[in-house]
């Protein structure tokens, strides 16, 4: 495996709920603490839906990664705001299908980077990077040489744009790293969004307090539909809730989806 190029340094602050630590805890996972547990307790109270919806978006993700790799002869991946290492990671999934995928895993959490140094380190086609995933220009330059730039690239923000603040902001994000991707390139996003402005407000405050401040918000589906604005969308089937996106099974009725908040979005490619 390779790594960045700066050394851990970071400790894990467990004072804190942490995004990716929450995350863990809602895939049933046991690389989390109290204090994450707690906001989740509180979370679901606001959105009981949560759970689900954790659990969904990893389906999604399984899902395009798979059909990039096999359908759109993709092999190269950079994942953005990884998250902790579970069940069917993305290079699991694209090497499972096309050996020799190169797979880069960005993330700036001290226990997301521990966890993948360790799991990862036998893993020649995996890099991990200590970055936030706003730093384009620095994971451009720490990924050449690992990376083929003049070669379709998918860049993955599945699930984290709403940790990000509005100034920059996701849109100014996604505009920069199509700006660097080659032609034939793709872009995943998908992230929370509520027509409920109860849900919005809620949901903000109470990560913004749990995290000490270190969140986003959740998002209307327009808000999203502009992260496209330079991207082909792939249609069908659009851009949708992700239980919808060409999914392995049939996916839930209308009347057990959720009706606080969903996962919403899709695949763009990169204009020629």
């Amino acid at each position: 495996m390779a790594y960045g190029e700066k050394p851990q340094t970071r400790f894990i602050d467990t004072s804190r709920a942490s995004a990716a630590r929450m995350y863990d805890w809602l895939l049933g996972g046991t690389e989390n603490y109290e204090v994450d547990r707690d906001a989740c307790a509180q979370l679901l109270k606001i959105a009981p839906s949560t759970q689900q919806l954790a659990r969904s978006n990893r389906d999604f993700l399984r899902r395009v990664v798979r059909k990039l790799a096999v359908e759109k002869g993709i092999g190269q991946f950079l994942d953005h705001g990884s998250g902790l290492p579970t069940q069917d990671n993305v290079h699991e999934i694209a090497q499972r299908v096309r050996p020799g995928a190169r797979v880069v895993y960005v993330d700036n959490d001290p226990m997301v980077l521990a966890h993948a140094r360790t799991s990862l380190d036998d893993n020649e086609n995996t890099m991990v990077l200590d970055y936030d995933m706003q730093q384009t220009q620095e994971i451009r330059r720490a990924t050449d040489g690992f990376l083929d730039w003049n070669e379709p690239i998918a860049a993955l923000f599945v699930s984290v744009l709403h940790c990000l603040k509005d100034e920059p902001g996701p849109a100014v994000l996604i505009e920069a790293i199509t700006q660097e991707l080659p032609p034939g390139s793709y872009v995943v996003i998908c992230q929370l969004v509520s027509d409920d402005p109860g849900v919005r407000d809620g949901v903000t405050k109470l990560m913004e307090l749990a995290t000490d401040n270190n969140w986003g918000r959740v998002r209307t589906t327009s808000e999203v539909l502009a992260y496209f604005d330079l991207l082909e969308i792939e249609d069908p089937p659009g851009l949708v809730d992700v239980n919808d996106w060409w999914p392995d099974c049939q996916p839930p009725p209308a009347h057990l989806r959720p009706t606080d908040w969903v996962e919403w979005g899709g695949l763009g490619r990169v204009r020629k």
